[in-house]
């Protein structure tokens, strides 16, 4: 420890002001350092917010914030997207507390220039807002598609849901309230007015209730003037870059990274991020077609392989269906034990329809709906919607399970059909009859294999022994055969005729 002698008294008065001169100066000094060394990070945030958006922010955030980013800049150019998604992200955003996070709209030759709807939402998630001149923002009110395939407005309870969303992200991070309620309900009408000199963006309701503030009273304004209408009612505001930082809603315009880093006050980029080919991969699977086809596939399969013996390739087929379909729902984060239980109990249901059960009912119809339901619920991030979006959300991914289900059904039917008199499908079935000699009907053919001549069964009766799917077993005149149908189903324990014998196939009916 030191200590500063002063012989005379009036020296301490002297060393006062200095001592505060060199604090100050020490002071600025070192927030200049640190402003010098400030890194940000670019996490773009491209094409349509769907869940694999979802997961590459957070990833790439995460990442961000280990490696000691100060600023965490989401570069936006959406023209929208799913609402549970963009809702995700800006929750995400929102949680980040250390670093401060920047939303830009920049305009690149490749790039679309804006940031609507999903985007408009995410960007005022952000603590400061740039775009580059050219671009625009805004248009975020939710839509859903009609049943004509044009998207249409959501119902009051869902606008009101994002409308309070929208305005508590727009509060938070100081950015125009009234701008952020005009973007998203076509009911707000807005105005730009100059209180005191100072041009805002005030709902109406906000401008009337400043109006009637009297001289004198608390947040009474010394002037006030009207300068127009900037979004009437029955209209979604959408902004230009220039109308954003004349209204306040942007802190500056930027066109390329040394702008924006001269602006936020950072010295470097630290990295930026770019979607990887998984990204790619995972946003492809879990998008609706592939889902249905994959659903599609994976049934068929299963039918296949619980009609052949042994596993083989239909069953390996179906697997990795399932697998993709789970698998990549997975890694967004959707898919539970709920989901995996209700598919297994689903399988099973329809084992036990199939082998045990003969015709097709309660057991059958409860093994798709389990199977349907876990499918529609590994596609979503909750088990009972509770807001209209949810529902919405709900109703596609059940189209597109019902969809996949209804075709996959159609296929099995074709192939039940049509299955045994195509020659594709010879593998999948058990031709040969094991339960005859070659003393009985047949000789020793010069390869080893048994030739079997059934011609003499042709009109014979006899009763089926499995149910015949159209392929099973029946006794005729005390043997048991393995048969088929022209089709159709037959019931264990039913009489049958044979109507035909082609070769090792004995083709019956019922009778």
């Amino acid at each position: 420890m030191y200590t500063i002698e002063m012989k005379n008294p009036r020296q301490f008065f002297w060393a006062i002001p200095v001592l505060l001169l060199l604090s100050i100066t020490a002071t600025e000094t070192l927030a200049q350092d640190t402003s010098d060394n400030a890194t940000a990070w670019i996490i773009p945030i491209v094409g349509d917010i769907e869940p694999s958006m979802v997961t590459f922010v957070r990833r790439e955030a995460r990442r961000a914030l280990d490696e000691g980013a100060d600023y965490l800049v989401f570069d936006i150019d959406t023209f929208g997207g799913r609402v549970d998604s963009a809702l995700q992200i800006t929750s995400f955003i929102m949680s980040i507390k250390k670093a401060k996070t920047v939303a830009w709209i920049r305009n690149t030759e490749t790039s679309m220039g804006v940031s609507w709807s999903a985007g408009a939402l995410i960007a005022l998630s952000c603590s400061q807002i740039y775009m580059a001149s050219g671009t625009s923002m805004g248009a975020a009110a939710p839509v859903t598609i009609g049943s004509d395939g044009k998207t249409e407005g959501t119902g009051e309870k869902t606008v009101a849901a994002v409308r309070s969303q929208i305005a508590a992200l727009a509060e938070k991070n100081g950015h125009p309230t009234g701008i952020a309620l005009a973007m998203v309900d076509y009911d707000v009408e807005l105005w730009e007015v100059t209180v005191d000199g100072v041009v805002k963006a005030l709902t109406l309701t906000e401008l009337e209730k400043l109006e009637l503030l009297k001289p004198g009273e608390a947040g009474a304004p010394k002037e006030i003037r009207r300068v127009g209408i900037v979004s009437p009612v029955g209209k979604l505001l959408s902004l230009t870059a220039g109308e954003a930082y004349h209204l306040g809603l942007t802190r500056g315009l930027a066109e390329d990274h040394e702008e924006l880093l001269d602006l936020i006050g950072a010295a470097m980029v630290l990295n930026e991020s770019v979607p990887s080919a998984w990204d790619s991969v995972i946003s492809f699977l879990v998008s609706g077609a592939v889902q249905g086809l994959l659903i599609l596939i994976g049934l068929v399969m299963v039918f296949l392989e619980m009609q052949s013996p042994g596993f083989g390739i239909p069953g390996t087929t179906a697997v990795v269906c399932f697998v993709l379909v789970f698998g990549s729902s997975f890694l967004l984060g959707r898919v539970g034990s709920l989901e995996i239980i209700l598919f297994m109990l689903g399988l099973g249901l329809l084992a036990v329809e199939i082998f045990i059960i003969p015709g097709f009912g309660v057991t059958g119809i409860s093994g798709l709906a389990f199977i349907a339901l876990s499918l529609i619920l590994s596609m979503q991030d909750f088990i009972i919607p509770q807001f209209e979006w949810e529902w919405a959300l709900m109703g596609r991914n059940a189209i597109v399970v019902c969809a996949g289900l209804l075709a996959a059904i159609t296929g099995i039917a074709i192939i039940a059909l049509l299955g045994p008199k195509t020659k594709m499908f010879n593998r999948l079935t058990l031709n040969t009859q094991i339960e005859q000699t070659a003393s009985e009907g047949g000789g020793w053919q010069e390869d080893g294999s048994i030739e079997s001549d059934f011609s003499e069964l042709a009109g014979k009766t006899g009763k089926t022994v499995t149910v015949l799917r159209p392929i099973g077993k029946a006794e005729i005149e005390g043997t048991t055969f393995q048969v088929e149908t022209d089709g159709s189903f037959v019931n264990m324990g039913e009489e049958i005729k044979v109507v035909k014998v082609k070769g090792n196939n004995i083709i019956v009916r019922s009778v």
